[in-house]
């Protein structure tokens, strides 16, 4: 467990932060991955369930319901590791994510700092709140450009039925660049970068607020960091989730569109606005928020794991750092 009197940004050196960042998110998605999966499904599902008018043009749609049945018409109908369809893509996309994100969020901690630090007091005139908005939002549209087109693909390969758009990883690369062109591999980023900067400001200044004060408390759940980050995520992703959803509906959208798991998923040009707009037409403003539920359980393991693993994976680094250095000196 880290220190209570340091905070996030201030452990370690920038490799340590790397290798606790990356393996933080590799076993974070790995244990979510199934909660991913349902939560694609049920963003891309444009049809109602209370109202059978929909269903009309459903061209072999499945219809999911809830969570749960979600969960159990893709493992009766396509099997267990349904559940880790995109696994592949999702696990490079979040070890490069978490590594980035933790990286780029020291380096612009340390840089605010340098530019708003009191050389005589040592301390710096910006706000603690501000300076963890600051970075953890820069931190975030960084990380979020940086991967985006492994986002894409998993989320393309979370939409595949039984009937396979892509056979591979690198056949999906191969014809997306073909069909797309480079601005394939990007669909959707608009609202990534609208959704992740508030997101991850919100994330981080919730999480460093409540991580020290919950850390000195005996919690009967949990260790005060992993409460602090599942607070955090559920606040940050209740407030962004519509740009979540506008995001999953534009990166199916190409030459590729109607052979996804939900074949009916209508076309939407114009932009993030226009997207927004359609979906409100056509679904009303429960249409901006299908998945939510499933998005906010898969925030509490998610977080709690990654930073969990983060706070300790980076303590066990530094520790052996020390140990090293204590050795070389003998």
């Amino acid at each position: 467990m880290s220190k209570s009197d340091q905070r996030l940004q201030d452990e370690g050196s920038r490799l340590q932060v790397v290798a606790a960042g990356a393996t933080a998110g590799l076993i974070s998605r790995f244990v979510v991955a199934p909660l991913d999966v349902v939560k694609i499904r049920l963003q891309l599902q444009t049809h109602s369930l209370s109202d059978p008018l929909t269903h009309v043009d459903l061209r072999g749609s499945p219809i999911y319901k809830g969570t749960i049945g979600t969960f159990r018409h893709i493992v009766a109908n396509e099997g267990v590791t349904a559940l880790w369809k995109g696994n592949v893509p999702a696990e490079m996309l979040y070890v490069a994510y978490a590594s980035v994100q933790f990286t780029t969020y020291r380096s612009s901690t340390m840089l605010l700092r340098r530019l708003f630090g009191d050389e005589e007091t040592g301390r710096t005139r910006l706000p603690k709140a501000a300076e963890s908005f600051i970075s953890g939002a820069s931190a975030g549209a960084t990380a979020t450009a940086v991967t985006y087109p492994l986002d894409l693909l998993r989320t393309r390969f979370a939409a595949q039925g039984n009937d396979r758009v892509y056979a591979s990883l690198r056949r999906a690369i191969r014809d997306i660049a073909r069909d797309e062109g480079v601005p394939g591999f990007f669909r959707g980023l608009a609202p990534a970068l609208g959704q992740i900067v508030p997101f991850m400001g919100m994330f981080f200044a919730v999480y460093e607020g409540a991580r020290l004060p919950l850390g000195q408390l005996e919690l009967p759940w949990g260790t005060g960091d992993a409460t602090a980050g599942v607070m955090a995520s559920v606040v940050a992703k209740t407030g962004v989730f519509p740009l979540d959803l506008v995001r999953k509906r534009i990166q199916v959208q190409g030459p590729t569109r109607s052979r996804y798991v939900h074949k009916n998923i209508p076309e939407y040009a114009g932009g993030t606005v226009a997207t927004v707009r359609r979906i409100l037409e056509r679904e009303g403003v429960r249409g901006l928020y299908r998945g939510l539920t499933v998005s906010l359980i898969k925030a509490a393991p998610a977080s709690a794991v990654t930073m969990w693993t983060y706070e300790r994976v980076l303590n066990f680094l530094i520790s052996k750092g020390e140990e090293a250095g204590m050795e070389s000196q003998k």
